[in-house]
């Protein structure tokens, strides 16, 4: 329950924003408002040795996500106060340079994250100045559904049934009426370079994306419209348009919270909608989210360090040479490439195919799961601290209900399966654009003429594949063998 809240009319209140770069739905921003304070909304870069840096393809959201928020706050009066540098050090002395009454923010969920927000609550109200945290990026908090036992969940299937049972929306906040901030010193986001460099290779990301609150609501009222209906059938087709929401950037920055959407999908159950399968399968995917920040708060380790420990024991193969295949998308197998090739253009990958790509890195190639987490880090504008490392670790079979390690996928059937047409490899591997649907997914089973009819020469215009499949297969297996063996030994 959120403390009560006191007057602070006339006064100055900051809420420092992080991962909840809106101002509707916001129970720290509405709980400022409550107060009568003037609001100023304060936005950190932040530096700080508990904290793991934003990748490149994050700071590319978030430089568009800021500047569409400083629009939106100067339009109701305000001002984005933007700082650079330790929070530790820059809340404390804003506070003190504002006279401010207090400080209000939304919670976050990593060990490093909580103890950087501890320690600033409790140096604000060592010099009196009121600070209080609010859920403002979760349905519900890792702490609040219990199993029977009183401990949280592993699995995620009753978690859901769990949550599915007992959940329901709070009403939702208004944006506030006006914002305070003006004549208040703040750094310009332009300077901050959040562009990636070197190369910037984030030059296809415009045209797919709309950072910020409006293009949050924009993308979900698309979905609700274009996507809901069929989400069920259509969610597991890379090749299919609007077969997934695309709200997951807009979600890891909280341009929108889990709460609008839930209500938005609840309201089309009520009102008769007739794909209800698809429509909580939808919310399931939400939830999957939540699970995911269940597992972090209850082992914040484990966005490097394995769930089930003996992993740790791993006869893993780590190989400079083929990570970078794999991750310029050169690794002979089609649909793999295609996705690879996706997130360096776009700063996303389908979900179905984030599975593909992953299981080719852990267990076709062994190489370690941490680094493929590393470069979706850098590369993803969805980035997520709980769900990419829970995604990583249930394909790599060394996380909560995990894909059992033995459970390698085809990447050949796999890509027949889900990418029946061969629309999703045409796009983003144009080179095997020609050839027949047939060989498509495995062009190496082509003949001489076939790939000569389609421009395809096999190790020149695309590569060989990396490993047969089958022989890929087989080691993971004698990996998953030499493991078990080392744990009996033990």
């Amino acid at each position: 329950m959120e403390a009560i809240l006191p007057d602070h009319s006339g006064r100055k209140l900051i809420v420092w924003l992080r991962r909840d770069l809106r101002l509707k739905d916001n129970a720290a921003l509405a709980a400022a408002v409550e107060t009568g304070a003037d609001v100023v909304c304060v936005y950190i870069l932040e530096k700080h040795d508990k904290l793991r840096s934003l990748g490149g393809a994050s700071l590319w959201w978030l430089d568009k996500s800021l500047k569409s928020l400083r629009s939106d706050i100067s339009n109701l009066g305000g001002k984005l106060i933007c700082r650079s540098g330790d929070p530790e050090q820059i809340i404390p002395a804003l506070a003190k340079d504002l006279n401010a009454v207090g400080v209000y923010w939304g919670r976050r969920y990593g060990k490093g994250e909580r103890d950087l927000d501890a320690s600033i609550k409790s140096e604000l109200k060592d010099s009196g100045v009121e600070a209080q945290s609010f859920n403002t990026m979760l349905l519900t908090e890792p702490w609040t559904i219990k199993t029977g036992a009183g401990g949280y969940y592993k699995v995620f299937t009753p978690y859901w049934r769990a949550m599915k049972d007992c959940y329901e929306a709070p009403d939702a906040l208004p944006a506030p009426g006006s914002l305070s901030g003006q004549g208040i010193e703040s750094d310009r986001i332009e300077d901050w370079g959040l562009h990636p460099s070197s190369p910037d290779w984030s030059t296809g990301f415009e045209d797919e994306w709309e950072p910020g609150e409006s293009g949050a609501a924009n993308r979900l009222s698309e979905f609700l419209d274009d996507g809901l209906r069929d989400y069920k059938s259509a969610r597991n087709r890379p090749d299919v348009a609007n077969g997934t929401s695309g709200l997951s950037p807009h979600l890891s920055f909280g341009e929108i919270s889990p709460a609008q959407i839930w209500r938005s999908v609840m309201s089309k159950i009520s009102h008769g909608f007739k794909q209800d399968d698809s429509a909580w399968t939808f919310l399931s995917e939400v939830v999957w989210r939540e699970f995911s920040y269940v597992l972090l708060y209850y082992n914040p380790e484990m966005t490097w360090k394995n769930y089930n420990d003996k992993f740790d024991d791993m006869p893993w193969r780590s190989n400079a040479s083929r990570l970078e295949r794999w991750q310029n998308g050169q690794t002979g197998y089609p649909i793999v490439d295609a996705g690879m090739r996706q997130l360096w253009h776009i700063g996303w990958m389908h979900n179905r195919v984030r599975m593909i790509v992953a299981s080719f890195l852990t267990k076709h190639l062994l190489v370690p799961w941490q680094d493929g987490e590393t470069w979706f880090w850098d590369t993803l504008v969805d980035a997520d601290p709980a769900s990419n490392s829970a995604g990583w670790q249930w394909t790599a079979g060394s996380g909560a209900d995990a894909s059992p390690y033995f459970r390698v996928f085809n990447p050949i059937t796999q890509g027949q399966k889900f990418d029946e047409t061969g629309s999703y490899v045409r796009k983003w591997c144009p080179e095997l654009k020609d050839l027949p649907d047939k060989y498509l997914h495995e062009p190496w089973a082509a003949d001489k003429s076939i790939l000569s009819n389609a421009s395809v020469k096999l190790g020149e215009t695309y590569p060989e594949p990396m490993i047969e499949h089958s022989e890929g297969r087989e080691r993971a297996l004698d990996a998953w063998d030499t493991l078990k063996k080392q744990q009996e030994t033990a």
